[in-house]
């Protein structure tokens, strides 16, 4: 394979998958360059986990400590009734000797992801219009009429992917049947219900409650998904419509129901993505939800889009050539996320709890991917 010094990388898009590619590439000595369509970076939503083989992950790239001081560790995670009677508790998955899974802001983790990469590296303003890929040689043009070669072209531009709808699947994303409604609160807000840095999910029948800590901002992320039949991407929903989605549950996560100031409340449908059959070409290749969007019950949309980034970076480190290292990069990641895509699928409802772990058994979301 060419020297790895001399190979030109364009990553499509700025997201948790693309940073994460173009931290992990760049330190192959690769020419990266990531080109995002949002004039600026915004991240919006909430809470997230990242796992131990995430934070491993993050050690390997030196930085380890910019996402550890802006994360809290958690020791485990519990998955209660809608009145809080314990059904599972579990420690994270260790990976090693990395044993916390970080609990951290959505904006906080990309922000440290962004800047751990060279100034100029990411070009803000360009949307992707086409993807001609011919003699190995793969062309991108942009909406303002640039245009950008490359030696491997890395889509990284999330569920609605131009890259892969343009070479590798025209299946749009499938609606999951549920809302998601996600806002960041004062600890002080939570009612007493938040006392240390582990993540608890409370489950009713068609409602899944999330509290995240985030002591590093003194604040919780309070996430709930909830069964609803409208599939417009971003729903106009009221305070009324939150409250009727937890009917029955402990009268604390009501009362925070009640107090949530609607114009800060992240409200979405849920969406995911069919299995692709194939991620690659000869010189491009797709990361993160761009081939894989998975629901988010598991919480591995974004430790997955970081392993790909890891894993591609492997796979360019010990092949003979580009396309053998996206073929190698594949083989090993699509078996891990089309297995994590069909679990994301089978929800958390209630009565479903005894299918998905009888006996209390480790659940899915102990993966270690």
């Amino acid at each position: 394979m060419q020297d790895l010094k001399d190979l030109q990388i364009a990553v499509v898009g700025a997201g948790y998958g693309g940073a994460a590619a173009a931290r992990a590439l760049s330190l192959l000595g690769a020419d990266v360059t990531v080109y995002e369509q949002a004039s600026r970076i915004r991240e919006v939503g909430a809470g997230i986990g990242l796992r131990p083989v995430t934070m491993n992950r993050f050690r390997e790239w030196g930085i380890f400590d910019a996402i550890a001081r802006v994360s809290s560790p958690s020791e485990y995670f519990e998955i209660l009734t809608p009145t809080g009677e314990p059904i599972v508790k579990e420690s994270w998955p260790a990976d090693g000797e990395q044993t916390h899974t970080h609990l951290i802001h959505r904006g906080d983790f990309i922000e440290a992801l962004l800047g751990s990469l060279p100034e100029g590296m990411v070009r803000l303003g360009h949307r992707l219009e086409t993807t001609q890929d011919t003699n190995g040689r793969p062309l991108l043009t942009f909406a303002d009429g640039t245009t950008a070669t490359a030696d491997l072209v890395v889509g990284a531009d999330g569920i609605k992917s131009a890259v892969r709808e343009r070479l590798f699947s025209d299946k749009g994303p499938v609606f999951s049947g549920e809302h998601a409604y996600r806002a960041v609160i004062p600890t002080a807000d939570a009612r007493g219900m938040v006392t240390d840095d582990n993540l608890r999910m409370y489950i009713g029948r068609g409602t899944k409650v999330y509290l995240l800590p985030l002591r590093h901002r003194d604040q919780v992320s309070f996430d709930i998904t909830a069964l609803c039949p409208d599939g417009s991407w971003t729903p106009r929903v009221t305070k009324e419509d939150l409250l009727r989605t937890v009917e029955g549950f402990d009268e604390r996560l009501v009362d925070i129901t009640r107090g949530l100031d609607m114009d800060t409340v992240n409200i979405r449908a849920v969406y995911d993505i069919d299995p692709v059959d194939t991620w690659h070409s000869d010189s491009v290749v797709l990361i993160g939800d761009a081939a894989h969007a998975m629901l988010h019950h598991q919480g591995q949309g974004a430790n997955s889009a970081v392993e790909d980034a890891g894993a591609l970076a492997d796979a360019l480190r010990g092949a003979d050539s580009v396309q053998q290292a996206l073929a190698r990069y594949q083989a090993t990641r699509k078996p891990v996320t089309d297995n994590l895509q069909a679990i994301s699928r089978q929800g958390w409802a209630e009565d479903e709890i005894d299918e998905v772990f009888p006996g209390q058994q480790p659940t899915p979301a102990t993966t270690k991917e």
